[in-house]
């Protein structure tokens, strides 16, 4: 196994129109799509020809169904606990005179436990959700799959930079690295609230505490200290058509490349490179395998 992936899988539900009218009707466009920064993560890995396996949790429900169908016909083993009783996690993105606003709703992901878990995640490399990790509900189940993580490269994205001033910096670099992570990815604002530090600046710095530090730069490409040196990548110009999942498949497509044994450069080239297509795309998931 090249890549075990950890974390919340949902159901998009993309609303896209010029502007809303409250309490009347409008035209638009609606689109129901399987995803979750896990699911997308561990898609774009399978894209990429890594073998790949996801632990998440979803409902008993057709949403559940549509996850656990969707990631098997990507080639990703969905090792996903049922919740009975639970609704499967739902995104309500709302696309309107170019602003976007999110509604999430976790639903079983919000139930995940170490239970949940084999006793050992045996892999080159496992990713771990920090939207797993920074929610006190299932702040347990992050730092156990860190723990249980038999890799050469255990990871964790930081998600959201909200969450993490929430769950606060000290104690998320403390916990994770405790536990035994090896591996931190985020984008610029995550990395400013974790170091206080932006772009080169923040992956040294992050570098100090993880073997790998990857700071995620947008159009900009990223940065990345690998054993103590820096790495940096140039995005490739795009159009960009929606940004969502971009980061997640920047992030399946790093780790699993490291796991296969590619150079740090290469493997930081094909992660933007991913990032690059999905950001250019209004789908969240490639559309075939490659």
């Amino acid at each position: 196994m090249d890549l075990i992936v950890v974390g919340d899988v949902m159901v998009d539900v993309h609303v896209r129109a010029p502007a809303l009218k409250r309490g009347g009707d409008v035209h638009g466009r609606v689109r129901l799509q399987p995803a979750g920064t896990s699911a997308n993560a561990a898609v774009w890995a399978a894209w990429d020809g890594a073998d790949v396996r996801v632990h998440g949790a979803v409902g008993d429900d057709l949403a559940g169904r549509l996850l656990r169908d969707a990631l098997a016909e990507r080639g990703v083993d969905p090792a996903l606990t049922t919740e009975v009783g639970a609704p499967s996690g739902t995104m309500l993105v709302v696309v309107e005179a170019g602003e976007r606003s999110m509604v999430a709703d976790r639903g079983a992901n919000a139930l995940f436990t170490p239970d949940d878990l084999p006793a050992s995640l045996d892999a080159g490399a496992v990713l771990v959700s920090g939207y797993l990790l920074l929610q006190e509900s299932t702040t347990p189940a992050g730092l156990a799959a860190i723990d249980r993580a038999t890799a050469t490269f255990v990871g964790v994205e930081a998600s959201s930079w909200p969450l993490v001033e929430a769950f606060g910096a000290a104690r998320f670099l403390s916990e994770t690295t405790d536990a035994g992570a090896t591996v931190l990815l985020a984008n610029e604002r995550e990395a400013e609230v974790l170091v206080g530090l932006s772009g080169t600046d923040a992956a040294r710095a992050l570098g100090e505490r993880y073997r790998v530090a990857c700071v995620k730069l947008g159009e900009k490409g990223a940065a990345m200290s690998f054993d103590g040196s820096l790495v940096e990548v140039v995005a490739e110009p795009i159009v960009e058509a929606d940004a969502t999942g971009a980061g997640d498949a920047f992030d399946g497509v790093l780790l699993g490349a490291l796991a296969r044994g590619e150079e740090s450069e290469a493997a930081l080239r094909r992660a933007c490179h991913a990032g690059s297509l999905a950001a250019s795309s209004a789908d969240t998931w490639p559309e075939v395998l490659a």
